[in-house]
């Protein structure tokens, strides 16, 4: 919903754009959705939700830069794209780099921003369709590098300020970390990581035996995986 919302809220006007952003928007997350099901079966022999879930988001980023201004076509040829490419760096690339295994990467999100984020922004440049793109902001001979012309053109834009992007977001993003680091740490203790961060105040993901309950070990017995937090291990209580 809130997808839908703001890439069909980029031409701030209830248009041909807007329609066309919204419904690109649920063409490009379905079937990025599909592909990453579908590698999912086809190497691991069963399908995941977890997949399924990451499979949406990476169609969703990677339609985002172009929704407004590619054909439904378009948007199907972006939806296999980020439904394999991201899978494929983070189910093989990853697993077999030694660098990408130090980072502490749980969610995925370098696969599903920063490689769907980028393939989105090239793929723009490849298949965004001139009359669409005068809807959204007239410029002449704006046209994808497949309608010809200049189009071509247009994917060398793209491609270099994605590494702009990328650029920025590297040394600002570090200064951010730096300045933050100079308050508090930027990495829990390893033995507060070994329970959880969630766990080490008292409260545990999904849990199943209250919502905004005070955890008494007497009552609830001890985590999931068999830890006991040391400060509960008395069976004392704890604010979450």
């Amino acid at each position: 919903m809130g997808w839908a919302g703001f890439n069909g809220g980029d031409p701030y006007a209830a248009n041909i754009d807007s329609s066309m952003a919204v419904l690109n928007t649920n063409i490009c997350a379905a079937t990025s959705l599909l592909m990453w099901t579908s590698l999912d079966v086809i190497f691991f022999n069963k399908p995941s939700v977890i997949g399924a879930v990451q499979g949406m988001i990476t169609g969703l980023v990677c339609i985002t830069p172009g929704a407004g201004l590619v054909q439904g076509w378009a948007a199907i040829v972006m939806g296999i794209l980020s439904g394999s490419v991201p899978w494929f760096t983070m189910m093989i690339v990853q697993k077999k780099s030694k660098v990408l295994q130090k980072v502490d990467d749980t969610l995925g999100v370098f696969h599903t921003h920063a490689v769907a984020g980028l393939l989105g922004g090239i793929l723009t440049g490849v298949f965004a369709e001139p009359e669409l793109c005068n809807l959204f902001l007239p410029v002449t001979n704006s046209r994808g590098g497949v309608y010809g012309g200049n189009g071509g053109i247009q994917v060398g834009k793209q491609i270099v300020g994605g590494l702009f992007i990328i650029g920025w977001n590297l040394v600002v993003t570090t200064i951010i970390c730096l300045v933050i680091k100079l308050v508090i740490p930027l990495r829990m203790p390893d033995d507060l990581l070994l329970i959880g961060d969630d766990a080490a105040h008292g409260e545990e993901a999904y849990a199943l035996w209250g919502d905004g309950e005070r955890y008494d070990s007497t009552k609830h017995g001890n985590y999931s995986d068999e830890t006991v937090h040391p400060k509960l291990s008395t069976g004392a209580t704890q604010e979450v």
